[in-house]
């Protein structure tokens, strides 16, 4: 049985799990897959990084990019690709990788670009990193408590929130 693009998505709940379980549970039910599906494809994946021959990339597991090009970071110029994933509509997942093929980062963003949002709008699975740091200008990045987590603390009418992450995507926001 080959791992493709089910499997992905199942195996990046696995990690959104984590802090969001209700919403995991709901897109499983959407998928018709089980929890026992879920924990099989994050098995899978994990077995499969750590093996003596890993996948070369994503490109092998998920087919031909919706989009590929460079970018440069300070002096370096790193390889960009995305893919459009069936659970997450008008985003993609994004794979930066440095020169010697080495994935620097990977995580949710919108394909044309940050939007803005407003405090009442940020929900999870409907916004990415990006679109937190447009939206409200001081906002403070740091890193998240666990591997693919991310957090942002932002002030909407003068308390302070933190938008969670996993993978670039919002999970939840906490606040006072």
């Amino acid at each position: 049985m080959g791992f493709g693009v089910r499997e992905f998505e199942l195996s990046l709940m696995h990690r959104m799990r984590d802090l969001n379980p209700e919403r995991v549970e709901e897109a499983l039910g959407d998928m018709g897959a089980s929890r026992a599906e879920l924990r099989a494809a994050h098995a899978r994946w994990t077995r499969m990084l750590h093996s003596p021959r890993p996948p070369k990339g994503p490109r092998r597991l998920l087919g031909p990019p919706s989009y590929a090009g460079t970018t440069s970071m300070g002096s370096l110029t790193c390889d960009v690709t995305r893919w459009a994933l069936p659970s997450w509509p008008g985003l993609e997942f994004e794979v930066l990788t440095g020169p010697g093929g080495e994935v620097w980062n990977q995580w949710f963003v919108r394909p044309a670009g940050p939007r803005t949002f407003s405090f009442d709008e940020l929900v999870p699975w409907g916004c990415v990193v990006g679109d937190v740091g447009a939206s409200f200008p001081g906002a403070v990045h740091l890193e998240g408590q666990a591997p693919h987590h991310w957090a942002v603390d932002l002030t909407h009418e003068g308390a302070t929130y933190r938008a969670r992450f996993v993978y670039g995507l919002c999970q939840r926001i906490d606040g006072p």
